[in-house]
């Protein structure tokens, strides 16, 4: 039988000024219907992503708009229904809570922001209590890097000119449009590119729909980038230390040689060999200068598609 998709996050907020140890409360909500203490969360809408519908639910849920953060991994259940038993799964991602405020509904009629320890003794669900030891285990504050491979570009044997001003192709085009609803979801504080046309129109939609500027940065390129290496990296970390969100976009021969440096100097496994299909997106959490994990979305995933 088809498992339920859905998705959610485990909402925070600072209640301290201690930018290195914050004390944070989190979002704990009460559901009616069925009298339960719960994480937010909700079912995928049609040709809904799970990151927009994590961030959707949790709007809806808790009235906060939200900063995405690292991943928290999946929860499977069995969910029962009228037409029997189904497989749920549930996608989470840490979220800091950006403003908004919470109004009660027929769905959820109340909200709590509770201390960790609070929280776990409130929640119903064993699920949930795993899912907040989860969150514990990682950093709350943590920046953000979204390593983007360029989209389409047609063939490169069929470009004529330097290969610096190959352009992307009009599925390329289609595929860097859909990139802006995934790419959007995060608090995007800088877009970097490797200096190929190719990969700044990549983020050039994202770049007119958030009003960031796009920033060549030589080293990312697959020219740039040998005898390199180590610059590009450094840069990477610094982009990940500072705590907001970068947009990096370079190229695919590129992308699994610095993923492998990162993750063999910080000891964090990725998959080996590194996927890196065009318009598709690592999205990596860093705690400081480190690279604490790293998640990988397809292309096929930014419409919902499978």
């Amino acid at each position: 039988m088809k498992a339920i998709k859905a998705a959610g996050g485990v909402v925070w907020r600072r209640v301290s000024d201690d930018a290195d140890e914050p004390t944070i409360e989190v979002a704990v909500i009460h559901r009616p219907r069925y009298d339960d203490w719960t994480i937010p969360k909700g079912k995928l809408a049609p040709g809904e992503s799970e990151l927009e519908g994590a961030v959707r639910e949790v709007l809806e849920e808790t009235g906060h708009r939200v900063h995405v953060g690292r991943p928290l991994g999946e929860v499977r259940y069995t969910k029962t229904t009228a037409a029997g038993d189904r497989p749920k799964v549930v996608r989470y991602w840490a979220m800091e809570a950006d403003g908004g405020s919470f109004t009660a509904t027929p769905e959820v009629d109340d909200l709590r922001w509770l201390s960790l320890a609070e929280a776990g003794s409130v929640l119903t669900f064993e699920r949930d209590r795993e899912l907040l030891e989860r969150f514990v285990r990682g950093p709350a504050l943590s920046g953000c890097v979204l390593l983007v491979r360029h989209a389409s570009a047609g063939e490169r044997s069929s470009w004529r000119g330097d290969d610096r001003d190959r352009p992307l192709d009009g599925t390329g085009w289609e595929q860097a449009q859909s990139l802006v609803r995934l790419l959007s979801r995060y608090e995007v504080g800088a877009i970097v590119s490797a200096d190929f046309t190719r990969c700044t129109q990549t983020v050039l939609p994202l770049s007119d729909a958030i009003g960031v500027p796009v920033a060549e940065e030589k080293v990312f390129s697959e020219q740039g980038y040998p005898d390199h290496e180590d610059e590009a990296l450094a840069l990477v970390r610094a982009y990940g230390e500072q705590g907001r969100t970068v947009v990096l976009c370079t190229q695919g021969d590129v992308i699994p040689d610095l993923l492998h440096r990162l993750a063999r100097e910080d000891h964090v496994t990725l998959p080996d060999p590194i996927p890196t299909k065009k318009a598709s997106v690592w999205s990596l959490t860093f705690d400081g200068p480190r690279l604490f994990g790293g998640e990988y979305f397809p292309p096929h995933n930014l419409t919902g598609d499978e």
